[in-house]
């Protein structure tokens, strides 16, 4: 566990109130857009931990990709609990 660092389901709760807030929408919807966060192990994936790949339409995955983008940079490396 990282010591003061974010935990996956709690970036995923961040990230799905970004997108509501900037693209509208339900928590539930963009829930199954953003799917699960899958933790990496931070010693082969030095830079950042995690990865989602989402689903759903176009622009929905055009969204979710722009927001990653950011989020990535204010948290890189996450823990699994």
């Amino acid at each position: 566990m990282l010591i003061g660092g974010m935990i996956a389901s709690k970036l995923q709760d961040l990230v799905i109130v970004a997108l509501m807030r900037k693209s509208g929408g339900t928590q539930r919807r963009w829930r199954a857009v953003l799917g699960p966060i899958k933790v990496h192990d931070p010693r082969t994936h030095a830079h950042c931990n995690w990865s989602v790949a989402p689903s759903g339409t176009s622009r929905e995955i055009g969204e979710v990709e722009r927001l990653l983008d950011i989020i990535r940079l204010e948290h890189p490396i996450v823990s699994d609990r």
